[in-house]
């Protein structure tokens, strides 16, 4: 089992950047591929981005495209979410979430029911 610990989230300007990590615990993070997602309030978890275990695949929602970057570094069992440009959409609880599955899709890693294991959230707000 893997423990996630997402960091990083604070209070932003309109039009600043922020770096989220997510740091793994118990288990080497490339066991998984891992996915980013954010829930505004009074609104439904929604997909951002993906990587798959190796890093050679990513996924981005189409809302986010070409704002937000994921990478990781299985050496230090991180992952990270490049967000720039931010708007005040932007505003929600980022978390991210680790799929043990060997396969993977654009389809299945944009999908939260599929993933595993889910950190406790980063709290990302965007000031106008």
């Amino acid at each position: 089992q893997v423990q996630l610990v997402e960091s990083g989230g604070g209070l932003v300007q309109a039009g600043g950047s922020l770096r989220l990590s997510c740091a793994a615990s118990g288990r080497t993070l490339s066991s998984y591929h891992m996915g980013w997602f954010r829930q505004a309030p009074g609104k439904e978890r929604e997909f951002v981005a993906a990587i798959s275990w190796n890093g050679r695949s990513t996924y981005y929602a189409d809302s986010v495209k070409g704002r937000i970057t994921v990478s990781r570094d299985n050496a230090k069992n991180t992952v990270y979410l490049q967000i720039d440009s931010l708007k005040p959409e932007d505003t929600a609880v980022y978390y991210c979430a680790a799929d043990q599955r060997t396969y993977y899709s654009r389809s299945s890693l944009s999908t939260a029911d599929e993933y595993d294991y889910w950190g406790q959230g980063t709290q990302v707000t965007v000031s106008s």
